[in-house]
């Protein structure tokens, strides 16, 4: 059974389809990316996932759970965190404060404290700032930031959104080490990226998304060598 299986999922914005009818699936242990140009639907498809958009039609089994009836506040409690596009810190916090955040719904205070080390291990800069508000720093930090709240949440899939977006090339390189790296602690990770080469360079699978639609899926290895892939999203 798959960790996470979307079949035939439709969702409409009033008159608009931004999805429509995709089918997708994602094992454990799996690194799996979707890709896409702006407006594909890509982010639309993450938070219908995790419960912030109803959809009109279609079925999410999660962990042999229908997601459609997991009340949005407790997908975070059964392994389920997302990374949304924009990064989502609380500015008013400071970074150590985000990280505990993270961490909420556990009770188990030393690992929690072990992992708080752990993430100042993959993100030094943090360590750094841990006394910082999170609104004060720069926007590859926050990401670094909203990456390790995450992994606070000890989740068994992480859905990351746009992680490079806005970010200098040299912690671009740096954010998708640590994602090849999270997934290579155990953590099942479904990566929705404009980056394509990058993204796929990084990824077991990958499915490629346009106008709400699922139109190519395979290997990473052989989408980045696809002639339709490298003309449509890597410029060659």
């Amino acid at each position: 059974m798959s960790l996470l299986e979307v079949k035939k999922l439709e969702v409409a914005y009033g008159g608009i389809q931004a999805v429509k009818g995709i089918d997708l699936h994602i094992e454990q242990g799996e690194l799996v990316t979707l890709i896409g140009a702006n407006g594909a639907g890509k982010t639309t498809t993450l938070k219908t996932l995790v419960g912030l958009v109803k959809p009109k039609s279609g079925s999410i089994s999660y962990d042999g759970n229908d997601c459609t009836k997991i009340p949005v506040h407790h997908f975070v409690s059964k392994g389920l965190s997302l990374v949304p596009e924009g990064r989502g810190v609380f500015s008013r916090l400071t970074v150590e404060e985000n990280l505990r955040m993270g961490a909420f719904y556990r009770n188990d205070p030393n690992a929690i404290n072990a992992e708080i080390e752990h993430v100042y291990e993959l993100f030094p800069r943090l360590k750094e700032r841990y006394k910082q508000l999170a609104g004060t720093l720069s926007g590859g930090e926050q990401q670094m930031l909203a990456m390790g709240r995450a992994i606070l949440a000890k989740p068994k899939l992480l859905l990351l959104d746009e992680p490079s977006m806005g970010l200098a090339p040299i912690i671009v390189q740096k954010i998708f080490e640590i994602v090849k790296m999270i997934s290579q602690q155990g953590v099942t990770i479904l990566l929705v990226e404009q980056n394509a080469k990058l993204a796929l360079e990084v990824s077991d699978r990958g499915y490629v998304m346009e106008s709400g639609k699922i139109t190519m899926s395979g290997p990473a290895q052989e989408l980045l060598h696809s002639d339709a892939v490298k003309k449509a999203y890597l410029g060659e």
